[in-house]
């Protein structure tokens, strides 16, 4: 906690906290309605969906964050880059899986980070329709849902073949990418799809051991880092350094484990 002020840790919290039940406050009354508008930001044959609750989501907390920190600076999916002086960086996500989202899965959630120059300090992924939200950094690490609280801690899986994996697409990347995610899959017990920004939250809570993907943005990454890292777990891009502005990355509950994801990720034939 030495890279922020002390001061500042608990305002910063109950900052993060607003912002996710601002979003959530925004988001919900869209969640599961028939003649939800979908746009396509992609170019050509790609698919990259969003929503008037994205939108609404990511100004509702830019509204509050220009309330209660108007110095920092705010990196958003859906509105870009704000500048600061503070030296801080709030980098939102308001659905973090909207094709999820629109799909009516329970698998999307608000990504919600602060981060100073060397990376992320604190991140919460809330999921507004579960009403579960996981917390890390500043000394937390933490869950709260329906159905109780705790601590977060990932599991002590130690053998790949014991592991469970996780990612969005089975289409990981580029073909390379693929084939790289394939040699690791076939080495695990369990693999499934299709989890968005969950599959990081269940990692963090000791549910799963590996999330693998590629294509991120910072939006998508930087909370989940938080959470995991302060869980325990080991956050990286493919060649083992930090993923702190997305691309392809590799979470991981144990060293064990994401030591022999890398080796596999970077096997070739």
């Amino acid at each position: 906690m030495d890279r922020i002020a002390a001061n500042l840790v608990t305002e910063v919290i109950e900052t993060a906290e607003a912002l996710a039940d601002a979003a959530g406050k925004v988001i919900l009354p869209y969640f599961r309605q028939h003649g939800l508008a979908t746009e396509n930001k992609a170019t050509g044959a790609a698919f990259d969906p969003v929503t008037v609750a994205d939108r609404a989501a990511e100004r509702a907390m830019r509204d509050l964050l220009a309330q209660r920190r108007p110095n920092d600076a705010i990196l958003g999916e859906e509105y870009g880059t704000s500048a600061g002086d503070s030296g801080l960086t709030w980098v939102l996500d308001p659905i973090d899986g909207t094709r999820g989202f629109m799909s009516g899965t329970p698998t999307w959630g608000v990504l919600i980070a602060v981060r100073d120059a060397q990376g992320p300090l604190y991140g919460v992924i809330d999921q507004p329709y579960t009403q579960e939200r996981f917390r890390g950094g500043l000394g937390r690490a933490e869950f709260a849902g329906p159905h109780g609280a705790g601590a977060l801690g990932t599991r002590t899986t130690g053998q790949l073949d014991q592991a469970i994996l996780f990612t969005t697409f089975p289409e990981v990347g580029t073909l390379d990418d693929r084939a790289g995610f394939e040699r690791v899959a076939a080495q695990v017990k369990l693999v499934r799809y299709g989890m968005d920004c969950y599959a990081y939250a269940l990692l963090a809570a000791g549910q799963i051991d590996l999330v693998i993907e590629a294509g991120l943005q910072t939006y998508d990454i930087m909370a989940p880092i938080a959470v995991i890292e302060a869980a325990g777990g080991i956050v990286t891009n493919w060649e083992g350094g930090p993923v702190h502005e997305g691309g392809r990355a590799v979470a991981a509950a144990t060293p064990q484990v994401h030591a022999a994801a890398l080796d596999l990720l970077h096997t070739k034939g």
